[in-house]
């Protein structure tokens, strides 16, 4: 079986940028790569790793798996499942940190920044965050792994951890190839176009959330912070305010920066803000609608159900196969 594995964890309400950078171009594989499996996770064992609301995690997992399908993932070639479901995750995140290093793990850019913002007590859990994360894709064979950059770090690790492993204890996983999504990989905050647009900010003026009023939507857009020059110009580092709108215009219009940049010549930043309100309205408008017909029907535990089936199926044989490796079986 060819599988493509994603996930993403559901600490809050995925953001635009959640939707341009992994949803909405992970929706374009499905359809040009028709011979492949889709193995589609909602990761939340990776959501406890800090304090978190019982009650709204459990809300976000179900408006997660939604969303995915809302977003526009065939069922077709698809298994959509919730990570915890599966045990061998945690089975196998386990036996990989045997074969991972303390140095490697501490050089994790994202383990640097959250420790940093922890005043006291770093839960062991982020610090090994990537180790779960490799397992979540070890534990499949999958071939190909689409991330924005800001995951190519824990890509990296996880390609090492399979090549260690199998150089240990012969052939086990597959070393899989990281799929770096282009254009949109990475929407910054309206507000701050120097910081990424975080679902989990304390200030939520810069960051659209997908099942947020239409309204408040284009309104941020409209605030949206950019430059004196009222130039429409690509220029991520003397006009990184304006060259965020153009890549979320690029991504979702599917035109070019220059294409862009030809439309709105002596035209300025505000018929550019209330165009780009307009596109991003009825893009997630869209969304939305499909959403509350998915979350309020059995057909979403129905596919849940079928996907859990499945990755568990895999995941058992895989977890047998590695424990045989390590001698650990009767």
């Amino acid at each position: 079986m060819k599988i493509v594995l994603s996930g993403i964890k559901p600490s809050g309400i995925p953001t635009l940028g959640n939707y341009i950078g992994a949803l909405r171009s992970f929706v374009e594989l499905q359809k040009e790569m028709k011979d492949y499996h889709f193995f589609v996770f909602v990761a939340d064992l990776h959501a406890i790793t800090t304090p978190h609301d019982v009650a709204e995690l459990k809300q976000n997992v179900r408006n997660l798996a939604a969303l995915y399908l809302a977003c526009g993932l065939s069922v077709n070639n698809l298994v959509l499942f919730i990570q915890s479901e599966i045990h061998e995750h945690v089975e196998l995140s386990y036996i990989l940190q045997t074969v991972s290093y303390m140095g490697e793990l501490e050089r994790m850019t994202q383990y640097k920044d959250k420790a940093k913002q922890m005043k006291s007590g770093i839960p062991t859990a982020l610090f090994n965050y990537p180790i779960l994360m490799a397992a979540d894709i070890l534990l499949y064979d999958a071939r190909f792994v689409p991330v924005g950059e800001d995951q190519k770090q824990h890509l990296e690790l996880t390609r090492n951890i399979a090549e260690r492993f199998n150089n240990r204890y012969g052939d086990s996983f597959i070393v899989p190839d990281i799929l770096l999504t282009k254009t949109g990989a990475k929407i910054m905050d309206l507000q701050n176009p120097l910081k990424k647009m975080d679902k989990t900010t304390d200030n939520d003026k810069g960051c659209i959330f997908l099942l947020e009023p239409i309204k408040n939507i284009k309104k941020k857009i409209m605030s949206s912070i950019t430059d004196s020059e009222s130039v429409v110009k690509y220029d991520k580092k003397k006009k990184p305010g304006i060259s965020n709108l153009m890549t979320i215009y690029s991504a979702i219009s599917g035109l070019s920066y220059a294409k862009i940049e030809k439309k709105y010549k002596d035209i300025g930043y505000g018929t550019f803000k209330k165009d780009l309100a307009e596109i991003v309205a009825s893009e997630i408008e869209g969304i939305q609608e499909k959403y509350y017909e998915i979350i309020n029907s059995k057909k979403l535990d129905e596919i849940l159900d079928e996907g859990r089936a499945v990755a568990q199926k895999v995941a058992a044989k895989k977890i047998k196969e590695i424990y045989n490796k390590l001698g650990i079986l009767r």
